[in-house]
Protein backbone atom coordinates (compact mmCIF):
# COMPACT_ATOMS: atom_id res chain seq x y z
CA UNK A 1 0.00 0.00 0.00
CA UNK A 2 1.55 3.39 -0.89
CA UNK A 3 -0.42 5.43 1.68
CA UNK A 4 -1.14 3.65 4.63
CA UNK A 5 -2.15 5.61 7.93
CA UNK A 6 0.96 5.43 10.02
CA UNK A 7 2.83 7.05 7.26
CA UNK A 8 0.56 9.80 6.65
CA UNK A 9 -0.01 10.33 9.98
CA UNK A 10 3.98 10.52 10.39
CA UNK A 11 4.20 13.26 7.11
CA UNK A 12 1.78 14.90 8.58
CA UNK A 13 2.12 15.22 12.04
CA UNK A 14 6.00 14.38 12.48
CA UNK A 15 8.13 15.48 9.23
CA UNK A 16 7.76 18.75 9.44
CA UNK A 17 6.20 22.14 8.28
CA UNK A 18 7.64 22.89 4.92
CA UNK A 19 6.30 22.02 2.49
CA UNK A 20 7.24 22.24 -1.06
CA UNK A 21 4.24 22.23 -3.66
CA UNK A 22 6.00 21.05 -6.85
CA UNK A 23 3.51 22.21 -9.91
CA UNK A 24 1.64 24.89 -7.71
CA UNK A 25 1.08 28.35 -9.84
CA UNK A 26 -1.37 31.60 -9.44
CA UNK A 27 -4.21 29.21 -11.43
CA UNK A 28 -6.45 29.00 -8.95
CA UNK A 29 -8.44 26.32 -10.96
CA UNK A 30 -5.86 23.97 -10.60
CA UNK A 31 -5.86 21.37 -7.79
CA UNK A 32 -2.54 22.17 -6.61
CA UNK A 33 -4.24 25.54 -5.74
CA UNK A 34 -6.26 24.44 -3.28
CA UNK A 35 -4.57 21.50 -1.27
CA UNK A 36 -1.75 24.46 -0.87
CA UNK A 37 -4.38 26.22 0.50
CA UNK A 38 -6.18 23.52 3.38
CA UNK A 39 -2.12 22.93 3.83
CA UNK A 40 -1.51 26.68 4.88
CA UNK A 41 -4.90 26.61 7.08
CA UNK A 42 -3.14 23.26 9.39
CA UNK A 43 0.13 25.64 9.76
CA UNK A 44 2.21 23.98 6.98
CA UNK A 45 4.46 26.57 5.26
CA UNK A 46 3.82 26.16 1.51
CA UNK A 47 6.74 26.37 -1.32
CA UNK A 48 5.94 26.80 -4.46
CA UNK A 49 7.68 25.09 -7.27
CA UNK A 50 6.68 25.71 -10.90
CA UNK A 51 8.43 26.83 -13.80
CA UNK A 52 7.21 30.71 -13.68
CA UNK A 53 8.30 30.63 -9.79
CA UNK A 54 5.27 32.76 -9.12
CA UNK A 55 4.29 34.26 -5.45
CA UNK A 56 1.29 32.30 -4.09
CA UNK A 57 -0.57 32.46 -1.03
CA UNK A 58 2.07 35.05 -0.15
CA UNK A 59 4.79 32.95 -0.33
CA UNK A 60 7.84 33.40 -2.90
CA UNK A 61 7.73 30.80 -5.81
CA UNK A 62 10.88 29.02 -7.58
CA UNK A 63 11.47 27.15 -10.76
CA UNK A 64 12.93 24.62 -9.22
CA UNK A 65 13.37 22.33 -5.30
CA UNK A 66 17.17 23.00 -6.07
CA UNK A 67 16.73 26.99 -6.14
CA UNK A 68 14.93 26.94 -2.65
CA UNK A 69 17.74 28.56 -0.50
CA UNK A 70 15.88 26.82 3.34
CA UNK A 71 15.19 23.64 4.15
CA UNK A 72 12.32 21.66 2.86
CA UNK A 73 10.33 19.23 4.85
CA UNK A 74 8.24 17.49 2.59
CA UNK A 75 7.77 17.75 -1.36
CA UNK A 76 4.52 17.29 -2.67
CA UNK A 77 4.07 16.43 -6.36
CA UNK A 78 1.39 17.85 -8.27
CA UNK A 79 2.89 16.79 -11.93
CA UNK A 80 2.16 14.15 -14.16
CA UNK A 81 3.02 10.51 -13.70
CA UNK A 82 5.97 10.43 -16.36
CA UNK A 83 7.28 13.53 -14.91
CA UNK A 84 7.04 12.50 -11.01
CA UNK A 85 9.97 9.83 -10.42
CA UNK A 86 12.84 12.92 -11.33
CA UNK A 87 11.30 15.28 -8.92
CA UNK A 88 11.43 12.32 -6.00
CA UNK A 89 14.86 11.89 -6.92
CA UNK A 90 15.35 15.61 -6.59
CA UNK A 91 13.84 15.68 -3.27
CA UNK A 92 15.71 13.42 -1.79
CA UNK A 93 18.96 15.54 -3.56
CA UNK A 94 17.77 18.41 -1.70
CA UNK A 95 17.36 16.54 1.64
CA UNK A 96 13.80 16.34 2.42
CA UNK A 97 12.49 13.70 4.64
CA UNK A 98 9.10 12.88 2.54
CA UNK A 99 7.46 12.90 -0.24
CA UNK A 100 3.99 13.05 -1.46
CA UNK A 101 2.51 11.93 -4.72
CA UNK A 102 -0.74 13.32 -5.24
CA UNK A 103 -4.05 11.39 -6.58
CA UNK A 104 -3.24 10.15 -9.79
CA UNK A 105 0.39 10.74 -10.00
CA UNK A 106 1.93 7.13 -9.65
CA UNK A 107 5.30 5.77 -10.08
CA UNK A 108 6.19 2.35 -8.45
CA UNK A 109 9.73 2.48 -8.91
CA UNK A 110 10.12 6.00 -7.97
CA UNK A 111 8.58 5.33 -4.98
CA UNK A 112 11.23 2.49 -4.40
CA UNK A 113 13.99 4.62 -4.67
CA UNK A 114 12.99 7.33 -2.69
CA UNK A 115 12.06 4.56 0.47
CA UNK A 116 15.38 3.05 -0.49
CA UNK A 117 17.03 6.53 0.08
CA UNK A 118 15.64 6.22 3.77
CA UNK A 119 12.29 9.23 2.96
CA UNK A 120 8.91 8.42 4.09
CA UNK A 121 6.72 8.65 0.91
CA UNK A 122 2.77 8.49 0.06
CA UNK A 123 1.62 8.37 -3.58
CA UNK A 124 -1.80 8.70 -5.36
CA UNK A 125 -3.12 10.05 -2.17
CA UNK A 126 -4.08 13.66 -1.21
CA UNK A 127 -2.74 15.63 1.49
CA UNK A 128 -5.32 17.84 2.03
CA UNK A 129 -8.23 14.82 2.23
CA UNK A 130 -5.79 13.15 4.78
CA UNK A 131 -5.35 16.32 6.87
CA UNK A 132 -8.99 17.11 7.03
CA UNK A 133 -9.70 13.52 7.82
CA UNK A 134 -7.53 13.57 10.76
CA UNK A 135 -8.64 16.72 12.05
Amino acid sequence: MYGDPATIGRILDESGDTWAVVGLSANQERAAYGVAQVLQRYGKRIVPVHPKAETVHGEQGYASLEEIPFPVDVVDVFVNSALAGPVADQAVAIGAKAVWFQLGVVDEDAYARTREAGLEMVMDRCPAIEINARR
